[in-house]
């Protein structure tokens, strides 16, 4: 779980930029792979200058914390 009111922005990690994010947060021990093993679909940076790796897509992510209804149905979609 991640306090919504620490989070800066969730992103893809496709693009190159992301990719330096993540490679410089490793190199100074701030990196967190939430992913379990699975395909990294979103990278959530954090307001503390932690950057966490998550297998649940940005899109996914928004509708929880907009409290969408439809968030339990994404969530069994990406099970």
């Amino acid at each position: 779980m991640v306090s919504s009111e620490r989070l800066l922005t969730v992103v893809s990690p496709d693009s190159l930029p992301v990719k330096r994010l993540i490679q410089e947060a490793k190199d100074r021990a701030m990196l967190i792979d939430a992913s379990f093993g699975r395909k990294t679909r979103a990278v959530l940076v954090m307001d503390t200058d932690h950057v966490i790796l998550s297998a649940v897509s940005p899109e996914a992510i928004a509708k929880r914390l907009n409290g969408s209804k439809d968030a339990a149905d994404t969530r069994e979609e990406e099970e």
